[in-house]
């Protein structure tokens, strides 16, 4: 019996009516059944693992356990600096749920080791997989129940959403922003963190069969195994240039102080530990390089800066502007590099009539064509892949061609072989 079977043979709740298919699921809210709510995991709220011998327990349960292995992970963000992660939640048939907690216990790799051959499920994995492996959690195979939402045509896919679509159960929604490094966590968190997991599998089951029904499980699949075979991500080449607003910032002056500030702000908040933006918004960084303030009683008067701090920190930000300041012409910064690729696409008009009428076709047919398999555009093929294709087509139109230059983009066999068609003859489309 699957978890979500035993929950409805509970006799507290009501069991739900059959689970809507994603066409369903689009249609007018009278035509879905009123979900259940799912207010507790069935075996309870579990301690949460804390100490290393609490832990070595947990090992040998999940290395006991069988089938796939649920998993979720709950950051800080907003409070804290970095996307570490503070809770870790695991379910498996056999060993029921674990909440772990990564900072008492930071090194889960012997935990790792002993479930790396199941199946890992998660939603929306791409977020949780980096502070998982920071703390030796990786997967060799995985099922992403969001990506998987995606590919079969629900229109809204977040967790909740998805579990009360195809399962017929609500849960709870209230503390998925939280600051999850409290210490000791509240229960009433750690329950909804322990719901986060309780169904997964039975989402994963029901999702597999409407990709399969759907011709589209063998897609979901090489998703996955991208996903789960990615390196991780390089370190962002000057983080600073990633701040809100700088669209504002023209001259390399400017440009300067926004870095210094950046970087100040960033020792500041890695130092104590809390999110950048609660040190210094974005907002007053690009406010004090516009303006250039000649000492601290300027800053003062600027807007992110009056009234919310005291001499001392108006001292350290002056000081950052200073540095800026005095920079020789040859120290301060270049404009923002060229982006590597085709220009905006509302220039190619004027710059290459042709592809922009190669890029027009490419776009609407992929459109129709995704609307066709119902899925999104962008999971038919990423828009980066259309624009550099159409800007700097292969000199050989032909679909060998367009394949192997899709392929080294990064696609899919399977989008490969869905929109080569459709770009071989937007590659041939007339220039207006």
């Amino acid at each position: 019996m699957t978890d979500a079977q035993e929950t409805a043979a509970d006799p507290s709740p009501l069991a739900p009516s059959q689970p809507p298919s994603p066409s369903d699921a689009d249609g007018p809210p009278a035509a879905l059944p009123a979900p259940v709510p799912l207010l507790a995991p069935r075996e309870g709220v579990p301690e949460v693992v804390a100490s290393e011998a609490a832990l070595a327990e947990t090992v040998a349960r999940y290395a006991a356990g069988s089938g796939p292995l649920a998993v979720d992970a709950e950051r800080a963000s907003g409070y804290r600096y970095g996307q570490r992660a503070y809770l870790v939640q695991l379910r498996r048939e056999g060993a029921g749920t674990a909440l772990i907690d990564p900072v008492a216990c930071p090194d889960l790799s012997g935990l790792g080791e002993v479930v790396e051959d199941a199946e890992w499920l998660l939603h929306a994995a791409t977020q949780d997989l980096p502070c998982l492996r920071d703390i030796g959690m990786v997967p060799r195979r995985l099922f992403d129940t969001e990506l998987a939402g995606r590919l079969a045509g629900f229109a809204r896919v977040g967790l909740g959403a998805m579990v009360e679509n195809v399962l017929g159960y609500s849960l709870e929604k209230g503390h998925s922003a939280v600051d999850w490094s409290t210490r000791p966590l509240p229960e009433p968190w750690l329950r909804y963190a322990a719901l986060d997991v309780e169904l997964l599998a039975d989402l994963r089951d029901a999702l597999e069969e409407e990709l399969a029904g759907q011709g589209k499980l063998d897609w979901a699949h090489q998703e996955f195994d991208a996903i789960a075979s990615a390196p991780p991500a390089p370190p962002r080449k000057d983080p600073w240039r990633r701040t809100s607003g700088m669209h504002k910032v023209r001259r390399r002056r400017q440009l300067a102080v926004v870095r210094e500030l950046w970087n100040a702000r960033d020792k500041i908040a890695q130092r104590r530990d809390i999110s950048p933006g609660k040190v210094l918004p974005d907002a007053a960084i690009v406010e004090a390089a516009l303006a250039l303030p000649v000492d601290v009683q300027a800053l003062g008067r600027l807007r992110g800066f009056s009234g919310r701090a005291g001499r001392r920190q108006l001292d350290q930000w002056q000081s950052a502007v200073d540095r800026a300041r005095a920079l020789t012409e040859t120290e301060l910064p270049q404009p923002g590099a060229a982006p590597s690729g085709p220009p905006p696409p509302r220039a190619w008009a004027d710059r290459d009539p042709a592809a922009a009428a190669r890029l027009s076709k490419a776009r609407a047919d992929i459109s129709a064509r995704a609307e066709e398999l119902r899925l999104p555009q962008e999971n038919l093929i990423t828009p980066d892949t259309v624009r550099r294709l159409c800007w700097e087509p292969p000199a050989d139109h032909g679909p060998a061609a367009v394949s192997a230059a899709l392929a080294g983009y990064g696609a899919r066999p399977w989008q490969i072989e869905q929109v080569t068609p459709l770009l071989v003859e937007a590659l041939d489309a007339p220039a207006a």
